[in-house]
This record gives structure tokens, C-alpha cells and sequence, in this order.
């Protein structure tokens, strides 16, 4: 049963985000805590988490607006939260805590807000902007007016409030403090009036980078601290006087906190110094937090000398409860209990990623208890070089254990033990403003867990290729796969009877590898001209390969066994008008469903081809599908669009039954738990969010589960247990057709050594999914879902060519084109070695060309350098069989067919794939310049040749050998052309 009243019900409703994994702050002014319940308030992209430590609960706030929050201020009473936000036209707003709406929307600023702060008396809210906006502005917030502004001409960094009638703010050679008179406000008739400000009189220290500011409190109320960048620590009195600076001794400094005793400043390497407030006397350290590149499964927090630790960017303290949170460069937060400096106690703690969250996995649920890690864990990768294995289950296991360092996250694994990226480099106040993206090919771009989770295979930025095994943790194989990034790993289904895995890359190549041998290459694909943005398994007894890219094509291949492992042929090419970003198969494995850049979902027949369906797969109208994701019964898809927003849509219908949002980039992974009640979403601004499916979703996926398993029962009862293989064969000798070739080709030129002499290999013929055309030819049914394969007597040739075929079926695969259909395994391209080779000999290899060497090659040398499709050798290939052949050869029909076989297999998938439907194209570039720029840098570049030359990169990787392979074999060309010297001038 479908719920079609699904889509009329409330996002709220259907679908409520439960827990955030992530924080987006980036200084004190985005951390703020409530002095009356000790809750923090952070911002996680378009979402403010208030979290309650002592239970470990969350609670959020959706800024509707759909920016980043990049400031954050409780009110004095904690029933109040101000936010800033970045963008076009920001808004400061004001939300109610308990309620969690919003009761005022601020406008006066044009770039971005900095910081917000509610004045001691509730009445006033000061807000300040980036610095294009160079405006500081008193907000009288329950009326929604603005009182007072000035302009700044420094960029301003923090602010403060003191317990008198004045704020200070500091930046950039910058200390200014404030003045609020509240009879201007009446004299003017409530018109905005000039903002009285004075300068700090700083001396020598004018020409510093103050971060932070925070005004005393108590019998300190009068003065004012404030920190530098230098690692200074600076008090000035009511007068708006230095009265004292102390050096902190250390390399950097970034944020400072105060008490009514205690004075903490944030520094580099993970150090908080205490000071006391009446005379700036030393007091002590906190403890530092672990050290980057921690076994958080492991080790203890115990301090290791000539260890590295993340910088403090963020302070913020709990009167009530004496507890001081900080945040830190890695994106970790740490609660200290600093009521006795001395004895200072860990509260709570949690290590998030820090960079670019590309990719989540969910990990397979085993009854047997035979799983690596516990029921309900998922993995994420990030450009911070780490993989996360996480649990929010409440259970415990044997392995897994709840850590000392967060409740949720069970292991980190550190790829190639590289620590350098966990820190984020990207920590400016106004992130959003300037857009800071360090492009570095670093970081784990996809990951894939083995059916039998026993394996977890990767794929980095640079494209390579690990697969660790997930009992010990420990990497077990490196591959140098691709010669860029690694786009999409995908392991083939135990029903396939096959243990595959596949790479897909910017490269354009897909690498197939036999699990089961040790992880040994069967084969390269070569068939995209741009980046592959998704490959898929399908198939259940037999094995399908459907990939799709960013030259706007799908390719649908079926599996044939041949004497020394598998190989992939081509079935059917579909070409799209839109670039395609992401595929999933349902679980009934006969339709894949793909995200195109206009919005909309295609689904696909996966044994015809065809086109299904095709419905909006976003709610808006701007942006690009980036992401497509089925849930585990087929009855929902996810998608994620560029817009950053969310939607979940009946698979079937096209209805659309939830939208969400809160990302602040681009989602860039999804994934449904196997127990249908969450939707993990990951995105580039390194949050991870777990939503919590309604009951009505929830119940009508495990009902519609329940309907196939109870007819796979019915099936399993009326039919008989087949035994998994993959597309049975029968062995053949080499077709006449080659034989007779080459003979008349000799004949031409006697001069030439036979080809012929040793005997002809043997070729596989399959019973598989074929195209029309060649089932026709095969003898084969009309329907191919459902007609067997017909014995070879059955089928009766017609046509000219009749008499020669004399009923061999083998023969009919002349009408097939060479360069798409190839039976015969082309052994010059299958490499089992995976270690690197020398570059320059692979170099010298494809450079030498010899007549001798020539001369002496077999023919299966030739028809591997006839099956690669290159555009050099097909013109020399069309001229060869034009000129050089069918003037010495008898006329024969079908020698002019497979001349003509392009054009027939053309003809045939074209007439397979006209199914597609006139859809209204409308505007699909992003409209935000954060938008614009993220889409450029990851997703839109998919398209774009390679920068490089083919040979440019000196790695030693499977794409570089396999490019090598083809053009060593392009020897021929050369072959062919010493016998005609006219072809020789034409071609060169």
C-alpha cells in the first residue's frame, strides 16, 4: 500500500532531525551559553544545536532562510537566542528557545553578520558585519527597529558587553568601546542616530590583531580583557587605558573567556591557560585534549611527549555549573569541569570531522552476530584523511565499547596515518563571505563495505585504492587504480553468484576486480569520454554492470564467463541530454534510478534499457540533482539537490512526501538504515545529520518488504533451484570469418608473413541478455525476459548470406560490431599484477615501432589492435577496409557488413533507447556564488577533459597501464601502412 496523503502532511512530521554530528564554529562568536541552565548553543550549518551535556540530548533550531549561521548570543534570562547569518541580504534573528520559532528578523546588513550580542537589560541587541559592510548597528529587537549605527573601518572580530551602559568590539588594529544613551532615542523621535564610539588607547600594542574580547564581571566589571593573535593578553580600565598585557608564550593565540574568578585563553596546540582576574596572575593549564591522530577505541587520555594537538578556537563558560566548553580546530568539543583548577574533570567530550564529509555507508546487519561491528553502525569519509565508524545504539559489544571521548563514534581510522589535514584550515569568521575551498587532492572521496562486511574498500582523491578488512582494522591492499580521483566503488551482490568489486574515476576507466583472487584485475572499461559518476550491479543469477557519467551516457553490460575469468560486453547505451550525477537499483534489481542535472529522476529497465518513468526529483526550481539514494525496500527514493535541500519521493508515483533542509553545502551522501526509521545525510560542511522517519514511512517500507519477501516465497515454490553462475557459455573455434580474412588478405599481399599458422584460439559465446538485433540473429524469442535460449538447429538463416552461414550461429556475429562485441578476452589488456612497473620501459615499449616485430605478430594482436576504439584506427580501419581489402577480395555481402557494423549497432540501440519523453528544460545553474564556486570545484568539473597529457603523471597506476597497452597496440597502424604507402600519406 502506498500512502499518497504522505506529501499533504508537514515536513515536521514526517520527518524530524534527531541527532547532529558536526559543528561549523569557527570562533567565540558562534559558541554561546545559556548562565542559567548551562546548555550550548552551536551553529551546524543552517541549524543551531542547543545541547543539554549532562544528558546528552539535542535540540535544534531550522534557520528557515536556509544560510549558515555564523553567530550565535543567549540572552541574559536563556529564553532568547540571537543569530547571525551570511549571504545575500542577512538577517539577524531572534528565536524563541523553548518554542524554537522565530519573534524577530533584523535586516541591515549586506554581506554577512560577525557577531551578535543581547545587551545586560534584554532591551538592545548589537550586531556587527563582515567587513564589506563596515556597520555596527543597536537593534531595539521586540519592536524590530534599528536605534544607533556607525560605520567601522577595521574588520571587526568579537564583542562584548559590559554591565554598564557600553559594549567594546576588537579586530584588526582595532579596540573601540561604545556608548549607548538612551535619551538620544527619544530626542530623535525614534530615527536612527550616529553610534558614539572611542578608541582604546593601546600604545605600543596598536598595531596587533585582537580576536577576542570579554568584559569583567562582578567586582571586575569595569574592566575589559581582550587577546591577540601574538599571543598577548591585554586589560584596560573604565578609561578606555592599557593598564597591563602579559605574553602568554605561545605561538598563537584565538580566544579568550571570563569569569568572576578566572580568566581562560584558547591557544595554539591545544592549550587553555588560566589566569585570575584581580591581578592576571598564572594559575595553570587545563589539560589538553587527545592528541590528533588518536585510537579512540584504544589508548586512554594520557599526554604524549613530542605529541600534536588541535588548536582552541572557542570559549564559552557555565556559571551555574562551573563548566567550561571548548571547541577545537580538529572540530572536537570538550566540557571541562574547572571548579577546582587544580583537579579539573572531563564532563563531556565528541570528535567530529573537520573537512568535506564525501561519502556514508551503512553497515550490513548480519542474525548470526557474525558482523565486525554492532547492529545499527554507519561509516563515514572526509577530506580530513579519516574513515568514522559510528553507533547510536545504546547497546554494547564485545569490540566496541563506549570510548572516553564521545558516545557515539566507535573507530577512526587514519588513512596512511596522515594527520596534517584534521585540522581545519578553512577557520575565518567569515567563511561564507570569502568561500575559502582549499582544493587539495587529499582525503577519502568514496568507500564501499563488502556484502559480507568483512571488507571496507576506498578510494582517495588521488586515486587510489585500499581495502581494509574490518575485523583488526588493518589496510590489507593499495592499489595505484586510477591516474585521478576515485568517483564510485561498488561491490557486486552475493546473488550474482560473483564477488566483484568496481572503480570508477575521473579518468574515465573502470577497473573490475575479482574479490575472491585477491582482489586480482579482470578487466578495464573504457567506454565514457568523461568522468564516471556512478556503476552499478545488478542482476540476480547472472551479473550486470550499468554505469553512468558526465558525458551524459548510461551503459548497460552483461557479464560473460570466459577460460580465464569474466568479462564485461556492452548491451545497451542509452545518451542522455543532461548530465548525469548519481544511480541506485532497487532491490528487485530491475530498475536503476538516476539523478540528472534538470532536476528530474529517470528510471530505467535494467534488463531492456528503457525508460520507465521520469518524475521532479526537487522541489525547486534552481539547481542540479546531485545524489539519488532507494531506501531498503524500494519504496522511497532520496534525493539532494545543489539548492542543499532535501526531498524523499514515492518511488513509483513521483510524489514528493518530504522536504528538508540544514545543510549549509551541498549534500554529498546519503544512506536509509536497514531498519527503515533513519535517513543519514552527510554534506561538504562537514556535518553528519541523522533524521528520524515518521512511523507512516517507516511502516509502509517494512509492509512492502514484507509483500516481496512473501513473493519470492511463491516464486521459490513453483520454480527449481537454479545454481548461481555467471552467463553460461560453450567454447567454439575462432569464426571462419576471421580465418577466410586473413587469407585473402595474404593472397593480396603474398609478401606478407601468414597469420594462420598456429591454431586459432577459442571464443565464449554466451546465452545471456543481448541486444535485440543479435537475439533475433541467435535465434532467440522475441521476449527476452522470458524465452530460453534456442538450440542452434532451430535457427534458419534468410538472406543473401544464407548458404554461407550453414547453420553455424557463430557466424551471425559478423553482423556484430567488433569494437563493441568482442567474445574474445583481449589478453594484451589483462594485467593480474598489481605492483608498479618502471615508467620509462612502459614508455619506450609504446614509442618503439618495428617493422620486424611487425611482421612477426599473430593475429591475436591483430584483432586486439582492431577492438580498440580509437579514432586513429577506426579512419585507418573504414580506409583499410575500403581500399586496401575489397579490391583484391571477392564480393562478398558480408564483408560489406562488418564494414557497416557501426552503423547497425547505432541504428539498433538508438531504436532500443527512443523512449524519452519532452520534459520543459528550465535554468540549472546555481544561483548563490557559494553555490557557484562549490559546484565548480566537485561537481561540475566532472565533465571537463583532463588537464594532463596521457603520460604527464608519473604514476605507475592500472589507468596508466591499461592507456599504455593501447597505444603499444597501435603498432599495427604502422604495420598496415608500410604495405600502403598511399594510406601512409593520407593518414600522416
Amino acid at each position: 500500500t502506498r500512502l499518497l496523503h504522505l506529501h499533504s502532511r508537514s515536513v515536521e512530521i514526517m520527518v524530524m532531525l534527531e541527532k547532529v554530528l558536526g559543528i561549523t564554529t569557527q570562533t567565540s562568536s558562534a559558541l554561546t551559553c545559556d548562565p542559567n541552565t548551562g546548555q550550548i548553543a552551536y551553529p551546524t550549518g543552517c541549524v543551531v544545536v542547543i545541547l543539554n551535556p549532562r544528558q546528552n540530548k539535542q535540540r535544534h533550531i531550522f534557520n528557515t532562510a536556509r544560510k549558515t549561521v555564523s553567530a550565535l548570543s543567549f540572552s541574559p534570562d536563556g529564553k532568547y537566542i540571537a543569530t547571525g547569518e551570511n549571504g545575500h541580504r542577512p538577517a539577524v534573528r531572534v528565536w524563541d528557545v523553548e518554542e524554537k520559532t522565530q519573534v524577530s528578523e533584523l535586516h541591515g546588513h549586506k554581506h554577512g553578520v560577525a557577531c551578535v550580542a543581547f545587551s545586560p537589560n534584554m532591551k538592545y541587541l548589537v550586531s556587527v558585519g563582515y567587513p564589506h559592510d563596515m556597520i555596527v548597528n543597536v537593534w531595539d529587537w521586540k519592536k524590530g527597529t534599528l536605534i544607533a549605527s556607525n560605520k567601522i573601518s577595521s574588520k571587526v572580530m568579537a564583542i562584548s558587553f559590559s554591565e554598564d551602559s557600553y559594549f567594546v568590539t576588537v579586530g584588526h588594529r582595532h579596540v573601540k568601546f561604545w556608548f549607548l544613551d538612551e535619551s538620544r532615542e527619544f530626542k530623535v523621535n525614534l530615527s536612527t542616530v550616529p553610534l558614539v564610539g572611542r578608541s582604546g588607547l593601546l600604545g605600543e600594542l596598536h598595531n596587533n590583531i585582537f580576536c577576542d574580547v570579554a568584559c569583567g564581571q562582578g567586582k571586575m566589571s569595569g574592566s575589559t580583557f581582550c587577546i591577540s593573535y601574538s599571543g598577548l593578553l591585554c586589560q584596560f580600565n573604565e578609561k578606555r587605558v592599557l593598564e597591563k598585557w602579559i605574553d602568554l608564550k605561545v605561538s598563537l593565540a584565538n580566544c579568550i573567556c571570563v569569569s568572576e574568578e578566572f580568566i581562560f585563553c584558547g591557544c595554539a596546540n591545544g592549550t587553555v591557560r588560566i589566569f585570575h582576574t584581580h591581578n592576571l596572575h598564572y594559575l595553570s593549564d587545563l589539560p589538553k585534549p587527545h592528541h590528533l591522530g588518536i585510537d579512540v577505541a584504544g589508548e586512554e587520555m594520557l599526554r604524549r611527549p613530542g605529541a600534536t594537538y588541535s588548536d582552541t578556537i572557542a570559549l564559552a563558560f557555565d556559571p551555574r555549573h562551573h563548566w567550561l566548553c571548548c571547541v577545537y580546530k580538529d572540530h572536537s568539543i570538550y566540557i571541562w569541569d574547572v571548579k577546582d583548577t587544580r583537579q579539573v574533570g572531563k564532563v563531556w567530550s565528541d570528535l567530529f570531522h573537520s573537512s568535506f564529509v564525501w561519502n556514508v555507508e551503512v553497515y550490513p546487519e548480519f542474525e548470526d552476530h557474525r558482523g565486525c561491528l554492532p547492529p545499527g553502525s554507519f561509516l563515514t569519509c572526509s577530506s580530513d584523511n579519516t574513515i568514522r565508524f559510528w553507533n547510536l545504539e545504546n547497546g554494547t559489544h564485545v569490540d566496541f565499547q563506549k570510548n572516553i571521548y564521545s558516545n557515539n563514534l566507535l573507530k577512526i581510522i587514519y588513512v596512511e596515518n596522515n594527520t596534517q589535514h584534521l585540522q581545519d584550515l578553512t577557520n575565518l569568521p567569515d567563511r561564507g563571505e570569502n568561500a575559502n575551498y582549499l582544493d587539495v587532492k587529499s582525503g577519502v572521496r568514496v568507500m564501499q563495505v563488502s556484502p559480507d562486511g568483512q571488507h571496507l574498500a576506498s578510494g582517495d582523491r588521488a586515486g587510489n585504492l585500499r581495502i581494509h578488512e574490518l575485523k583488526y582494522m588493518d589496510e590489507v591492499i593499495k592499489v595505484e587504480a586510477h591516474d585521478s580521483e576515485v568517483l564510485c566503488l561498488q561491490y557486486s551482490k552475493p546473488e550474482t553468484g560473483m564477488a566483484l568489486l568496481a572503480s570508477a574515476s575521473r579518468d574515465r576507466l573502470i577497473h573490475v576486480l575479482n574479490v575472491e583472487e585477491n582482489y586480482k584485475l579482470e578487466q578495464t572499461l573504457d567506454d565514457h569520454s568523461s568522468a564516471i559518476t556512478a556503476v552499478r550491479f545488478a542482476g540476480n543469477g547472472e551479473i550486470q554492470m550499468i554505469s553512468c557519467g558526465a558525458d551524459k551516457s548510461i551503459y548497460f553490460r552483461s557479464a560473460q564467463k570466459v577460460s580465464d575469468g569474466i568479462n564485461f560486453i556492452r548491451t545497451h547505451h542509452v545518451a542522455e541530454k543532461t548530465t548525469l550525477y548519481d544511480m541506485d537499483i532497487d532491490i528487485t534489481q530491475k530498475y536503476v534510478a538516476v539523478a540528472c542535472q534538470d532536476r528530474n529522476v529517470r528510471v530505467y529497465n535494467t534488463a531492456s534499457g528503457k525508460q520507465k518513468w521520469c518524475y521532479k526529483g526537487s522541489q525547486g526550481d534552481d539547481g542540479s540533482l546531485l545524489k539519488v539514494q532507494l531506501d531498503p525496500s524500494g519504496t522511497f527514493l532520496a534525493t539532494s539537490c545543489s539548492d542543499k535541500s532535501i526531498s524523499i519521493i514515492d518511488f513509483h508515483s513521483g510524489e514528493c512526501v518530504a522536504k528538508m533542509f540544514g545543510h549549509s553545502e551541498v549534500v554529498t551522501g546519503m544512506k536509509f538504515t536497514f531498519d527503515c526509521k533513519h535517513l543519514i545525510t552527510v554534506s561538504g560542511d562537514s556535518c553528519i545529520f541523522i533524521w528520524h522517519l515518521s512511523p507512516e514511512i517507516t511502516t509502509c517500507m517494512k509492509q512492502h518488504l514484507m509483500d516481496l519477501d512473501q513473493v519470492q516465497q511463491q516464486r521459490k515454490a513453483r520454480e527449481p533451484v537454479w545454481p548461481h553462475q555467471v552467463r553460461g557459455g560453450f567454447l567454439l573455434p575462432i569464426c571462419a570469418l576471421y580465418e577466410e580474412f586473413y587469407v585473402c588478405f595474404h593472397v593480396a599481399h603474398p609478401d606478407l608473413p601468414p597469420l594462420l599458422l598456429s591454431p586459432a584460439p577459442a571464443c565464449v559465446l554466451t546465452n545471456g541478455k543481448l541486444p535485440m538485433w543479435a537475439k533475433r540473429l541467435l535465434g532467440e524469442a522475441d521476449n527476452a525476459d522470458t524465452a530460453a535460449f534456442n538450440s542452434r538447429v532451430s535457427y534458419q538463416p534468410q538472406g543473401r548470406w544464407a548458404e554461407r552461414a550453414a547453420k553455424e550461429p557463430i557466424k551471425t556475429m559478423l553482423d556484430a560490431d567488433l569494437n563493441y562485441f568482442t567474445p574474445i578476452k583481449n589478453s594484451s589488456l589483462h594485467d593480474s599484477e598489481l605492483e608498479p612497473q618502471n615508467l620509462n620501459r612502459l614508455l619506450s615499449e609504446v614509442r618503439k615501432v618495428s617493422l620486424a616485430q611487425g611482421r612477426g605478430q599473430q593475429e591475436g594482436n591483430l584483432l586486439s589492435w582492431l577492438s580498440q576504439p580509437s579514432p586513429k584506427k577506426i579512419l585507418l580501419q573504414t580506409e583499410l577496409s575500403s581500399e586496401l581489402f575489397l579490391p583484391f577480395l571477392p564480393p562478398r555481402p558480408w564483408l560489406c557488413t562488418m564494414c557497416q557494423s557501426d552503423a547497425l549497432v547505432s541504428e539498433a540501440e538508438t531504436e532500443m533507447t527512443d523512449v524519452e519523453e519532452n520534459f520543459q528544460q528550465t535554468s540549472s545553474l546555481p544561483q548563490t556564488p557559494e553555490q557557484e564556486k562549490y559546484l565548480r570545484n566537485h561537481f561540475e568539473t566532472l565533465a571537463d577533459a583532463q588537464e594532463a597529457a596521457l603520460f604527464q603523471n608519473p604514476r605507475l597506476s592500472i589507468s596508466t597501464r591499461f592507456l599504455s597497452s593501447c597505444q603499444k597496440n597501435s603498432r599495427w597502424a604502422d604495420i598496415y601502412l608500410y604495405f600502403q604507402p598511399s594510406i601512409r600519406e593520407r593518414t600522416i
